[in-house]
């Protein structure tokens, strides 16, 4: 990696973004680091710096559940060089939990937020001609070819569409937006063709010490979060970073685009995330939900 080169990676307080930011800042990279508590960015700064000595980094406050804050973010961004833009914060809510904006919080922070910010930017670093890549961590394809993207309630509205029991909806929602993010990959790389932005996704794997879960769910998912965090047979965070900081670095990646990966190996995704005319309309409906045109 060349010197000079900066990567803005999203979710990156703890867990897989957190070795992310700490790979890429062992390879040269200034990292930025985006998280929505100054506290929390300042101790991953510091944990990073102690793996790290004199690694570049610069934090930046957004709550990416609020899409007035992506707006700004990527308004702050729109000067700053960005080779590298990693897309990881993503979380498990509740379906009642909205937020003050009114949208349902798995879907504004795993699909609306990376919508509207990587849409932005990458739309900004195309204009200018500048060369990038974007990297989406979404999740397993096997594991969700069960659970396509319902087009007519993105929001999950109608609850007992995600099954039984309960206190597991919040899971099944979860796996919903990461087949946004599986579409959102296709459907960017076609939208930023013929650009020197190349955009990919990768499942990081059943990693330990993520917190998935563990603070705001309930029942069954609860307990789901808490034996994600405690297995000791699962690998932690940086087994989870191999594949995203490999997606952006590595020199035979170059130019390679609408393509999603697990464990550095290229994979086809369920054909409900490919369909055209379902991406189209997953397309148009987050160009709905965030305030943005359909086509710039």
């Amino acid at each position: 990696m060349d010197r000079g080169t900066t990567a803005v990676v999203t979710g990156s307080t703890n867990g897989i973004g957190e070795a992310i930011a700490r790979q890429l800042a062992a390879a040269g990279a200034e990292v930025v680091l985006v998280g929505r508590d100054e506290g929390r960015l300042d101790a991953a700064r510091e944990r990073i710096r102690a793996a790290v000595p004199g690694a570049e980094l610069r934090g930046e406050l957004a709550d990416l559940s609020l899409l007035e804050d992506v707006r700004l973010l990527a308004d702050r961004l729109r000067d700053t060089r960005i080779d590298i833009l990693i897309s990881n914060a993503a979380v498990v809510a509740d379906i009642a939990d909205h937020t003050s904006e009114g949208l349902q919080r798995t879907l504004a922070i795993n699909h609306l937020a990376p919508y509207l910010l990587l849409r932005t930017l990458g739309e900004n670093l195309a204009a200018a001609g500048k060369s990038a890549r974007v990297v989406v961590v979404g999740a397993s394809p096997a594991a969700l070819r069960r659970v396509p993207v319902d087009l007519d309630d993105l929001s999950f509205e109608n609850a007992r569409a995600l099954g039984f029991p309960p206190s597991f909806r919040p899971f099944v929602a979860y796996g919903r937006t990461k087949n946004m993010n599986a579409m959102f990959v296709y459907s960017l790389a076609e939208y930023l063709a013929d650009t020197d932005v190349t955009v990919t996704g990768a499942h990081p794997g059943i990693i330990r010490h993520t917190g998935l879960g563990r603070d705001s769910a309930r029942g069954l998912l609860r307990a789901f979060g808490w034996s994600q965090w405690v297995n000791p047979l699962l690998p932690g965070p940086d087994a989870g970073a191999d594949t995203p900081v490999w997606l952006a670095t590595a020199p035979e990646l170059e130019g390679v685009t609408g393509r999603f990966f697990v464990r550095r190996k290229d994979v086809p995704t369920a054909p409900h995330t490919t369909d055209p005319d379902r991406r189209a309309r997953l397309w148009e409906e987050s160009a709905r939900l965030t305030g943005l045109p359909v086509r710039s």
